[in-house]
């Protein structure tokens, strides 16, 4: 009897100490191969919010892991493309989109690089004259010639004693 009650004590402590398991694993393809390429379809319009740069099928972290089996249970149990995509937004935001709609809220996302462009642009071309503008400077006359001279003279002219004496 005791040795049940310990057997039963051992596999109730591993069963809670195992963690859940998963409908499927990051690596696994679903069973239905039109399931699996909705997924597929789906991870390469997901951000990877770590990464940031890349899509959750490509990023190895392990929050793009856990999209892509979020992403995968979701479709077991019957949302739509549209639903998923939704849950995601509402839980990450728009960033979550590598590709994120163009509305209020996202409109400085879709503009700020043409913005920067057009502002490097407009700084090469200033700098460009500013340049072009310094080169082309006007010769003196011979009024300004003269007060030059006049200068240049008074700072040699100290009469041989140098700055220490």
């Amino acid at each position: 009897m005791r040795a049940a009650l310990a057997a039963a004590l051992v596999a109730v402590t591993v069963g809670l100490a195992a963690p859940p398991a998963r409908a499927v694993g990051a690596n696994e393809a679903l069973p239905d191969p039109a399931l699996e390429a909705r997924a597929r379809e789906l991870f390469k319009e997901l951000r990877c919010l770590v990464c940031q740069n890349q899509s959750i099928d490509d990023s190895d972290a392990e929050l793009a892991r856990d999209l892509r089996i979020l992403v995968r249970e979701r479709l077991l149990a019957g949302d739509s493309n549209e639903e998923i995509i939704r849950f995601l937004t509402s839980r990450y935001g728009d960033f979550v989109l590598l590709k994120p709609p163009l509305k209020a809220s996202t409109v400085a996302l879709w503009t700020a690089p043409f913005a920067l462009l057009l502002i490097g642009g407009a700084v090469v071309v200033l700098r460009l004259r500013a340049r072009r503008t310094a080169r082309e400077a006007r010769p003196l006359d011979a009024q300004e010639r003269a007060r030059l001279r006049a200068l240049l003279d008074d700072d040699g002219d100290d009469g041989g004693k140098g700055a220490g004496a």
